[in-house]
């Protein structure tokens, strides 16, 4: 939901802002456990209230979302109900997430057999297992997301299809789309490799180099998946797009069409983010997983594949980032992205510069969190455009005296107040 106004003033509660949307886990959790009595939400710009049904009325009545525009704007004031279920850590979630995964799997397995017979797609048996992802991936992204790089490579045509539909809900979810767009792009993320049914498992499965014959029949995937969601009743416009659309590069290299820009689709574009991190992230038949930032770093490096912007965006959304990338933190200061030394742990960034006043500072790290408390990467920043000429020989002398024991460790913590609370 989109906070709109919190009651009472700002001293009485604990967020820097009052307007946001609430998407954090973190943030519910401080949000029940504050004295925050009543708030309002924009039905508009978030998930709407459901109204219950009087006890005499067959049929419940919820609220509909209104139009996305700033004229339509429809506050509800709601009191807080204590009995929501809550986000949760991702210890907590993965039981839960485990078997979404299964439920998941199962049923993308039955899908897809049946789609190698000629059958049609069944959109009715995909709304649940949509559904139950989105819900997982709001409860903690983490676990799900995480589980699903732990796939074998027997098992990878469908949990494939799983891991890219959490990961198009999350960054889905990320950018702030509405309810609608967040499903349909998860149908989308479910649906998108169909037509490798039409290929057969000797060249889909094969663990050395594919012939130039045989790479020509999986480039047919794209079309033959999209004839088969073409044939079935009620998919969204946007998982037929993403089928078709998902190997398209944004310089024009890609294929079927060779389309470039603005020519892909936004849904197309997160498709083709979502579809190769999980590939690279995961153990196929001809290669072992890479690390969650080892893939970053490759695909920020091949340009032309991907929208730039929407890849520092998927970056935000999955919490990883690639080392040495200079980013804006939200405490109005410069930072280097450090090497992550554990997986699934947190982003660390060295920050040694404040963007307000332009002076360099002593390094600290800190710990990157989703958390409107902490300290958040805003933006990655061209190290020419703040006077950084020779970027490499400086962010090596500045990591070399952030090493030394004067350091001060911040943990998971943003800095001093007054460094936090800048809107953005």
């Amino acid at each position: 939901m989109y906070i709109h106004a919190l009651d009472g003033s700002w001293f009485s509660h604990p967020f820097w802002r009052s307007r946001f949307l609430l998407s954090s886990p973190d943030d519910l959790t401080t949000l029940l456990d504050s004295d925050v009595v009543t708030l309002v939400i924009d039905e508009s710009r978030g998930v709407p209230l459901t109204i219950p049904a009087p006890a005499n009325q067959a049929e419940p009545v919820s609220a509909k979302p209104m139009p996305r525009a700033e004229s339509a704007i429809r506050p509800v004031a709601i009191a807080i109900q204590r009995s929501i279920e809550r986000p949760c850590s991702a210890a907590e979630e993965r039981a839960r997430a485990t078997q979404v995964i299964n439920r998941s799997k199962r049923v993308i397995r039955a899908l897809f057999a049946e789609a190698r017979l000629g059958k049609a797609i069944r959109s009715e048996v995909i709304v649940p297992v949509v559904e139950e992802v989105s819900a997982s991936v709001s409860r903690n992204s983490r676990a799900l997301i995480g589980l699903t790089r732990l796939k074998s490579k027997d098992e990878y045509t469908y949990l494939h299809s799983v891991a890219v539909c959490a990961l198009m809900v999350n960054l889905a979810k990320h950018l702030d789309l509405d309810h609608g767009q967040v499903h349909a792009l998860g149908v989308a993320g479910l649906l998108h490799d169909v037509g490798k049914m039409a290929v057969p498992d000797l060249v889909l499965n094969k663990p050395s180099s594919l012939t130039d014959e045989e790479f020509a029949i999986v480039r047919t995937h794209p079309q033959q998946g999209h004839q088969l969601l073409q044939n079935a009743v009620g998919i969204p416009e946007a998982a037929l797009d993403v089928c078709l659309h998902h190997h398209e590069r944004v310089d024009g290299t890609g294929y079927p069409f060779k389309l470039q820009g603005s020519q892909i689709s936004l849904a197309a574009r997160m498709g083709a983010i979502c579809d190769v991190y999980d590939a690279l992230t995961s153990n196929r038949s001809y290669k072992n997983a890479w690390a969650p930032d080892e893939a970053i770093v490759k695909m920020r490096g091949w340009q032309g594949h991907f929208d730039p912007e929407l890849l520092f965006k998927f970056m935000q959304s999955i919490g990883v980032f690639s080392p040495g990338m200079l980013v804006r933190l939200r405490s109005n200061r410069l930072g280097i992205v450090l090497e992550n030394g554990q997986r699934a742990s947190r982003p660390r960034v060295l920050a040694f510069f404040s963007t307000r006043d332009r002076v360099m500072l002593p390094g600290v790290e800190v710990v990157i969190d989703d958390s409107l408390a902490n300290d958040q990467i805003l933006s990655e920043e061209e190290p020419a455009a703040w006077g950084f000429t020779d970027w490499t020989m400086m962010a090596e002398k500045i990591l070399a005296a952030a090493s030394a024991p004067q350091t001060r460790r911040l943990g998971d913590r943003a800095g001093p107040a007054s460094a936090r609370g800048v809107d953005f």
